[in-house]
């Protein structure tokens, strides 16, 4: 049994474990090396790639990389997967066949994605997506970096022509090297020197300048930097200087400088991006023999006579004994004014005056072997003339390391005769048009060539009215400008910022700036030139060159519909922002968005209902403005506006056109039915129906509106229900009348109007008016359209169906017998109908009521001295029934039945009174009764009357002619009494006698 339970209890715990974990985990996160990075082609592009937060972080999880290029950005192209051999692309599988392409774990969550050699083409955005090895999906699983590949242009020469140098042990070395980048992003550039020894394999670095200016001497060269015997300057942008004071023999070899290009990623981290090498310089060191001496010589050697604008060579010399191990200070003096000097460390110093020069590299100073020193001049002018002598100082060391000067040794002058050259000045206007805006600042370059001497140049200016230049600015050979009186409260000014370029510049222009510019350019030296260029300058407003147009193809559009307004910008290429803004019926001009130039957008309106878009084209530029799905709200007039950043402050320019965008409503399509009439009786209830046959939408509500119009022309409202279907009663309908008027919706939708009870004061033309409500893509509920439906309500009085019997009876009582005065109902106007009957005795002429049966059951005897029993044997069936009758209950009987309904108007009330047939009744003796009520009887007893009646007339009429034709026969006989003229005989009484006992 315990067995059992333990094994039951293992995998329950472990569940229960896995379970914990899970609900403890934060969720799987994917990071990747941070974007944008920049690499050059051809150079190695790395990717960190790695995922936390899965519950087994010792699994060895799989990845995979994929590529939207910029071509197709929308694409994704699978480039490499640590799972599956065959994720790739057929454009990417050669290269990771040769490795060319690699994913390699750095640990079971993380791997380093690699591109030995980048392509124009391997540009885009990569996505890294760690391949999920757990059933439940809880976090993020991919991350994106973007790769920008640019072209190399990182360009490194060696200044030095030659390729080969040869030194004596103890002589100092200078090398320059060129370095430089178009790179338009932000680098920075690093330079190392390398010095290959011969029979090494490896190059070492002597000193290098990382790319933040730091100096770091290499491996075996750090005594040497401390003691300033190595150095490395940069001079300008690009010029790189390495000096070593003391060549040793250890540093024969190849020496060559290396530059490298580093940008900074987006995680602040700095990448190598390019790396080149400048040619290798052989450089051998000979051992020299030392000897002792003191004797010190110089020497200087220079041409005689040169041409203005060649190059002046300065070769000096020093000669001693014990050379190569001794320092010497040598500087280049003219007429008396030090030029430059070499340092005993080789450090070169140059005058403050000269510093121009040296920076321009017309002035140059090398240490070209032991005891050797050049200084080279170039160009020179004819200013440059003169004795030129080289001084050299014999400087000890001290055991501090400072050096102790001794005294100084001149050479013997060297006169120098600079001979001026026919003048080859050129003048050149970089820019001879030069269209402006307002505001903005004129800046022309003239460039000269063939300087053989001083210069002064002047800039005028005349405008297309005049013939004649004014003067603006000048600038003297010494430096000194001079402006004109008409610009003395201007910015204008000019500079030589070389020997070849005078810039001229003129702040914030005006259209009356407009003209044509000269710079005059002068030779100071005698016989010199004075050329002259010019240039066109327009100066134009903004406004004259920026055009703002605004259309749409769709200005009138349905709810719900996209529409799209195109502003077109023309003829500018400036910076601009454009505003897009919209007035509405009920409210100023709003901004709805404003586009700066910079490509920033700031919303005003709801950023979901509009989607701009620019389409840049050749001389313009079209902003389009997406309305999605267009509502009332966004219906008004649209304006697009530019302005321009001009004089440190935004210029608006003139609006385009405004453009009246309307939205409409989509065409209704609301039907009504219903009937155009209804008859109805009083205190019925009745029911009006108004159906939608046809609606626009299956969303569509209603607001529904009943009216009464009465027959004397007044028109008042029953009852009106909002789309909410919230029921308000019209302000003329009474507390008391509400509770009899409803109204309900049925499936259709069907509106159904009920009245209860109705009254004649309901009856008139009923008007259902309903309005359809639609919803707009903002939410909105808007009345799209109403439609009427009448229906004519007839109210007529109840139709009563009261019926009782009403048969005329004769009826002989023996006195002291009872006799039965019925009353019997044959047809009523409803079930629900009450009756109250009354019996009425007519002994002469005035008839009186003898008893009453209320409807409530109430009993009445309303005459004296007779005995009356009244019955109710069947529903409809009442009898009044006379006991012991008298001979003084003769007479004539009937009964009169009023019929009672209800109505929750009116209450009880009597709709019909009917009146029975007449019973006469005579008590005697014999107490025979005849019946004469039943009308087939009675018509039975006419047809037996009118047959006798016919038979006895047909036998009298033959008797007479029989006696007629007799008396014609007798011929004279005296004529007889007439038959008209017989008296009555008993027999007729008999007759008639005999035929009332068959009547009865």
């Amino acid at each position: 049994m315990t067995f059992a339970v333990s094994s039951l209890w293992r995998p329950t715990s472990l569940i229960l474990l896995g379970l914990f974990l899970r609900c403890e985990a934060q969720g799987v996160n994917t990071e990747i090396q941070a974007g944008p990075l920049y690499r050059v082609v051809g150079s190695q592009l790395s990717i960190s790639c790695s995922a936390s937060g899965f519950a087994d972080e010792k699994l060895k999880k799989d990845f995979e990389f994929r590529l939207a290029d910029s071509a197709r950005p929308t694409v994704e192209i699978n480039v490499i997967s640590s799972a599956d051999p065959d994720f790739s692309y057929n454009r990417f599988l050669s290269r990771i066949q040769t490795k060319a392409i690699s994913i390699t774990h750095v640990d079971p969550n993380s791997v380093i994605f690699e591109i030995k050699h980048l392509l124009k083409q391997d540009e885009g955005e990569y996505e890294c997506t760690v391949i999920n090895p757990e059933y439940i999906l809880n976090g993020v699983y991919t991350a994106k970096t973007v790769v920008k590949v640019i072209d190399d242009s990182l360009s490194v020469t060696s200044s030095d022509s030659t390729t080969s140098l040869s030194f004596d042990e103890g002589e100092s070395l200078t090398l320059t090297c060129q370095a430089s980048t178009n790179t338009i992003q932000h680098v920075h550039l690093s330079l190392i020197w390398y010095l290959r020894k011969d029979g090494a394999q490896d190059a070492i670095p002597i000193i290098s300048l990382d790319r933040d200016f730091t100096l770091t001497p290499g491996q075996g060269f750090e005594q040497r930097y401390k003691e300033e015997a190595i150095s490395l300057d940069k001079l300008g942008e690009a010029e790189y200087r390495l000096q070593i004071a003391e060549l040793a023999l250890s540093d024969q070899g190849q020496i060559y400088c290396q530059a490298q290009e580093w940008i900074q990623d987006s995680d602040r981290s700095w990448y190598m991006i390019a790396q080149k090498n400048a040619e290798e310089i052989t450089l051998t060191v000979k051992a020299k023999v030392v000897t002792d001496t003191s004797a010190l010589g110089v020497n200087i050697s220079a041409p005689l006579e040169l041409q203005e604008g060649q190059e002046l060579l300065l070769p000096c010399s020093i000669n001693a004994k014990n050379l190569a191990r001794r320092f010497f200070s040598l500087a280049w003096l003219w007429e008396g004014v030090e030029l430059a000097r070499i340092g005993p460390t080789g450090i070169l110093t140059v005058k403050q005056e000269y510093s121009d020069r040296e920076k321009d590299g017309e002035l140059r100073a090398t240490r070209t072997g032991n005891g050797k020193y050049l200084l080279r001049l170039k160009p020179v002018r004819t200013t440059h003339g003169g004795n030129y002598i080289c001084r050299a100082w014999p400087e000890e060391r001290g055991e501090d390391g400072n050096f102790k000067q001794g005294a100084a040794q001149d050479s013997q002058p060297q006169n120098v005769k600079i001979s001026p050259t026919e003048s080859e000045l050129t003048v050149e206007m970089q820019t001879p048009v030069q269209t402006l805006l307002k505001g903005d600042r004129l800046r022309l370059v003239c460039k000269v060539e063939g300087v053989n001497g001083g210069l002064s140049i002047a800039w005028q200016r005349k405008s297309a009215q005049s013939l004649v230049y004014t003067s603006i600015i000048s600038l003297s050979e010494s430096g000194v400008t001079e402006k004109a009186e008409a610009f003395s409260s201007r910015e204008v000014r000019v500079t030589r910022t070389s020997t070849k370029n005078f810039v001229f510049e003129l702040d914030r222009v005006a259209p009356s700036d407009a003209g044509t510019y000269g710079c005059v350019v002068s030779e100071t030296q005698n016989n010199g030139k004075t050329l002259s260029q010019s240039a066109n300058v327009i100066v134009n407003s903004i406004d004259s060159l920026v055009k703002v147009s605004l259309k749409s193809r769709t200005p009138v559009v349905t709810l719900g519909t996209d529409v799209e307004l195109m502003c077109k910008v023309s003829n500018y290429r400036i910076p601009v922002t454009l505003t897009w803004s919209l007035k509405t019926d009920d409210s100023n001009l709003n901004t709805i968005l404003v586009l700066y130039s910079n490509g920033s957008i700031s919303w005003s309106g709801d950023q979901h209902r509009y989607q701009v878009t620019v389409d840049n084209r050749a001389d313009t530029v079209m902003h389009y403005l997406k309305i999605l799905a267009a509502s009332h709200r966004e219906a008004g007039i649209y304006q697009c506006e530019v302005s321009v950043f001009l004089d440190n402050v935004h210029k608006k320019l003139p609006p385009s056109n405004p453009l009246k965008v309307m939205v409409q409503n989509p065409a209704s399509k609301l039907a009504l039915s219903s009937k155009p009439t209804i008859t109805e009786s009083i205190n019925t209830d009745v029911q009006i129906d108004c159906k939608v046959t046809l609606r626009t939408s299956e969303s569509s509500l209603y607001a529904v509106t009943w009216d009464l119009q009465q027959e004397d022309g007044s028109r008042k409202t029953i009852l009106s229900s909002d789309r909410n279907a919230l029921i308000t009663f019209g302000p003329q309908i009474k507390e008391s009348h509400r509770q009899r008027i409803g109204m309900r919706r049925t499936d259709g939708p069907t509106f159904e109007l009920t009245i209860r009870q109705a009254r004649m004061s309901d009856k008139g033309i009923y008007v259902c008016k309903v309005e359809e409500f639609l919803q707009d893509p903002q939410g909105e509920w808007f009345s799209l359209s109403y439609e009427n439906s009448t229906t004519n309500l007839n109210v007529m009085e109840l139709d009563t169906n009261l019926s009782i019997e009403k048969n005329e009876v004769e009826m002989n009582v023996s006195i002291a017998g009872d006799f039965s005065i019925p009353c019997h109902i044959t047809q009523q106007s409803s079930n629900e109908s009450q009756f109250q009957v009354t019996w009425f005795w007519q002994k002469d002429t005035e008839a009186k009521p003898i008893f009453t049966a209320y409807r409530n059951s109430t009993l009445q005897a309303r005459i004296e001295n007779v005995a009356l029993r009244y019955g109710h044997p069947l529903p409809g069936h009442f009898d009044l029934i006379v006991v012991q009758s008298n001979a003084e209950n003769s007479g004539l009987y009937f009964c009169e039945v009023e019929e009672w309904l209800y109505s929750f108007a009116y209450g009880w009330r009597k709709v019909a009174v009917e009146r029975s047939g007449n019973l006469n009744v005579n008590v005697d003796a014999e107490g025979s009764a005849r019946a004469m009520s039943d009308p087939a009887q009675m018509a039975n007893i006419w047809m037996a009357v009118f047959v006798v009646t016919m038979f006895i007339s047909f036998f009298i009429i033959m008797v007479l002619v029989v006696k007629m034709c007799k008396s014609k026969t007798s011929g004279g006989k005296k004529s007889a009494n007439s038959l008209w003229m017989e008296p009555h005989r008993p027999e007729s009484q008999m007759l008639s006698s005999e035929s009332l006992k068959l009547e009865g």
